[in-house]
Order: structure tokens, then sequence, then C-alpha cells
């Protein structure tokens, strides 16, 4: 085999080597899957947040916020979706965020309370959910075990794409910011 041959050999061999980890590293990004853009089309509705209230989402009114500044935003709750499985394209929490004198969709929370008889762990493709942890008061009683997972669909976070609190989500100063405590977990039982 002539040198020219054997260069091309190992070319051709290092670029089907190096095709498969390129193509895995670009869908690495759970923001850019197919699944969760269908998500983000089946939710594009609830950009109207009155389009939510005839949903059946019912706004918390808190804007919720970490001790750092990085928020959640206000929570819309529909406890009709409430149960042990979960519907992607139903969560059962949309997340908004005042912008002037309107309030923009930035997320959507899958929340799935233990009192549902979930037998484990709930996952959406392919991403385990947080907890199971304490409610969240004031907005939930802290007997309200649960799990959740929080997508940031409509807003970038730098922090992860399914993290809890988004850096660039800020709640305006007021009477209606809660500063959230931190996650309290519990067990399974």
């Amino acid at each position: 085999m002539t040198l020219t041959r054997c260069l091309l050999a190992l070319v051709v061999g290092l670029g089907t080597w190096a095709a498969p980890s390129l193509v895995s590293a670009q869908s690495a990004d759970p923001a850019k899957s197919a699944e969760w853009a269908n998500v983000r089309k089946a939710l594009e509705k609830y950009q109207d947040p009155v389009v939510a209230l005839r949903d059946g989402y019912f706004s918390s009114v808190l804007c919720v916020q970490d001790d750092a500044g990085a928020g959640m935003g206000i929570h819309f709750v529909n406890r009709a979706l409430f149960g042990p499985t979960v519907d992607a394209m139903k969560p059962q929490i949309l997340l908004y965020v005042p912008v002037g004198d309107k309030l923009q969709l930035i997320g959507a929370e899958w929340f799935v309370p233990l009192a549902t008889g979930v037998k484990e762990r709930p996952s959406l493709f392919g991403q385990a959910f947080d907890g199971p942890m304490e409610g969240h008061p004031p907005t939930q009683p802290a007997a309200l075990h649960h799990y959740d997972l929080h997508v940031w669909l409509f807003k970038p976070n730098p922090a992860g794409f399914f993290s809890a609190f988004n850096p660039s989500v800020k709640c305006p100063k007021g009477e209606y910011t809660h500063t959230a405590d931190p996650i309290k977990p519990v067990a399974h039982r």
C-alpha cells in the first residue's frame, strides 16, 4: 500500500470515528431536540395568559426567585392535570415573568405529587425529575411532597435547560415577589 493510500485510509477512518461524536455533541442540547420543539409548539398558545386561564391554569400571584435573585417567575397551576403520570404536551404549571404591564411565557413545570400514588421518580424524554421534595410555602403547603421538572422552553437559561431557577429571569421589586426557601428533600416511601 502506498503512503498516499495509507494516509487516505487513516483520514477516512478518523472521519468515520469522529462523525458520531459530532452528531451526539450537536444533539446533546435538549433545547434543540425535536421532542422539546414539539412541546414548545404545543404550548405557544399560552403566550396569552388569558388562554391559560380559560384552559384551567390559575395564577399563584407571587413571582418566585431564589436568594441570589435568579427567578422562576409566576406559576400558573392546573390542578386538574395532577396525577402519577405526565403528558409532555400538558404541563401542570406554566411559568410567566412580568415584562412591563404584560406577562411573558418563559417555561413550564411538570409536577407530580407523591399523594397521587406515583411509584418511582418520573422522567420526561429521558430527563429525570427533581425530588422528591417538600412543597414550597406560601404557594404550596410544605406537606405537598412532590417531584418536579422545570423546562425553560421560551427563555434561555444560562444555568441549564432543566435548572429550577433562571438567572436571566428577574422578578420586580415589591410585595408580590417571594424569595423561595431552599429545597427540602424528602424520602419517597
